[in-house]
């Protein structure tokens, strides 16, 4: 019997840790990692242990025989993986601990922002044995997990079962948590700086970005920021609304998300019901009138930036048919094309396959049509009061009540802190941002919008081992500033501990429960903060 990797697979690498025989790959340290849609098995060397099930954090792993028919596939394609690429690669030699660090007291570190990139720094710190650490994880929401939470789509439960390793590094007593408390409104850089030896940015990259196109400020022109923001019930965005009765959608842009976008724009009552959708968005799109959803690329389609799994699970939803036109896949490669068998070249034949096995598919009677067009650049917005379309290069105009811009994100930055022009990323090198001393950067604030949850570990990783070798090297003063938690009492902070997001959390899902719903998202930050039971710094 052999584990096989599924669908959900966030390439955390959890499994390939307590992997006692090293048969998944590709690894963190191996050189197709970064290029790899997911991990994959090797059926001929796992040696049925178990480890691997038990450590994935998506519940992405099965054994063989318990695979559910929805990911049948994914049996040959993990054995795929290993026939194409022909080998697994070296592993890098890794650097040695260093020297614990002599000193008064531990190193006193405030990670800002938490979400994924700041759990994996967070649980990075408290597992170093080079010294004693203190780490505080600050929010400016009530609410953890960032874009878990409120960026991961809601019928994506399983990926989002990613918190639970998490949740176990908030319970390390090395570990302290401090939400609903904004940098910049409540503490300034500097007062931050001034109570730690170091602060490490894991803010993300939440805004939408702009295209500069005619007609883009008009209603129901929205970006993916917005729209992903406002049926995930993110308190900045669940107040907004968007136009659903046109029967038709245009999303710009072909990335993960477009396709998520695309996928809840269509999806039918039941599936949203089973989802974690706030409330107002799952009563606008049980009510919506989008039966049509076209997705449109500026480039053909073998720089396609959405994932085969994104798409495959799409294709087997029976009632949403999936158009491609077999025209417009001319450039995709075949396998005698590739120059080399890697997993990058891997992940590139896996997605040409499927697009041209449903450019073959016959036409259905579906009610509702995901549309993939490539080639198709935007140059306006159309419409006077209201969207009513796209107009592309060459003069094609799509009618649409709806256009979404599914065309990257930027960072926010903070006040006191460099940041790139145009990305908002802070400026670093291996994670050290430039010209701020004792300040650090991970996730998307560091590298932009790029990756999956599990990229954000090994980014992580590179940041803390530059942190502690600064430490080491006696380049962070000591703190001397005001601690946190007086200067935020000082100022009537009201501050949310992990306990209170944890009474929250046990009142979202008992509420849910009570109408079959997986949990029922509070959304209003004064309800959030009352039924977390506050605790005063």
């Amino acid at each position: 019997m052999t584990y096989v990797i599924t669908q959900s697979c966030c390439n955390d690498a959890s499994c390939v840790e307590v992997c006692p025989v090293d048969c998944i790959h590709p690894a963190p340290d191996e050189p197709g990692f970064a290029a790899a849609e997911m991990l994959y098995i090797h059926p001929d060397e796992c040696i049925d242990c178990g480890a691997c099930e038990d450590a994935c954090p998506v519940n992405a792993i099965f054994p063989d025989y318990e695979v559910p028919d929805a990911f049948a596939p994914y049996t040959d394609i993990n054995a795929a993986f290993f026939e194409f690429t022909g080998e697994q690669g070296e592993p890098a030699p890794v650097p040695s601990p260093g020297a614990k660090v002599a000193g008064d007291g531990p190193l006193k570190v405030a990670v800002v922002g938490a979400g994924p990139a700041g759990w994996y720094v967070a649980e990075e710190l408290a597992a170093t044995r080079r010294c004693d650490v203190e780490i505080t994880v600050i929010d400016r929401l009530a609410t953890p997990y960032g874009l878990v939470r409120h960026g991961v789509a809601p019928d994506h439960l399983d990926t989002k079962e990613v918190v639970s390793g998490f949740a176990k590094t908030a319970r390390h007593r090395r570990v302290r948590t401090r939400y609903n408390v904004e940098v910049g409104r409540d503490v300034t850089h500097e007062e931050l700086l001034a109570a730690h030896h170091a602060v490490v940015y894991t803010t993300g990259a939440g805004e939408g970005r702009t295209l500069g196109l005619t007609g883009e400020e008009l209603p129901g022109s929205t970006s993916a920021a917005e729209l992903v923001g406002w049926y995930n019930g993110h308190p900045d965005r669940v107040a907004l609304t968007f136009p659903l009765d046109h029967e038709r959608a245009v999303v710009i842009g072909n990335g993960n998300v477009a396709l998520d976008l695309a996928r809840l724009l269509l999806a039918e009552e039941d599936v949203l019901t089973a989802s974690d959708l706030a409330p107002a968005a799952l009563d606008a799109l049980c009510a919506s009138g989008i039966r049509e959803v076209v997705v449109t690329a500026r480039r053909g389609p073998e720089f396609a930036a959405f994932t085969s799994p994104e798409l495959r699970a799409l294709a087997d939803d029976s009632r949403i048919e999936v158009v491609v036109d077999e025209a417009d896949l001319a450039t995709l490669p075949i396998e005698a094309d590739l120059p080399e068998r890697t997993a990058g070249t891997f992940a590139a034949l896996q997605k040409a396959d499927l697009l041209r096995g449903l450019a073959a598919r016959p036409r259905t009677d579906a009610a509702k049509r995901l549309v993939l067009r490539f080639g198709l650049t935007p140059i306006e917005i159309l419409g006077t009061d209201t969207v009513t379309g796209v107009r592309f290069d060459g003069g094609e105009e799509i009618e649409a009540g709806l256009v979404v811009r599914a065309t990257g994100y930027r960072s926010a930055g903070v006040d006191g802190v460099p940041t790139e022009e145009g990305t908002g990323r802070f400026p670093h090198e291996a994670g050290r941002v430039t010209g701020v001393e004792g300040t650090y950067t991970a996730g998307w604030a560091k590298r932009g919008p790029s990756g999956v949850i599990g990229t954000n570990r090994a980014c992580a990783a590179e940041t803390v081992r530059t942190l502690l070798d600064d430490h080491a090297a006696g380049a962070l003063p000591a703190p001397t500033g005001q601690p946190l938690d007086e200067l935020l009492t000082d100022r009537g902070v009201t501050v949310i501990d992990h306990a209170g997001w944890n009474a929250l959390d046990a009142h979202e899902r008992k509420s849910g429960k009570e109408i079959g719903r997986p949990r029922l998202k509070v959304t209003d930050p004064e309800e959030q903060v009352r039924i977390a039971a506050p605790v005063r710094a």
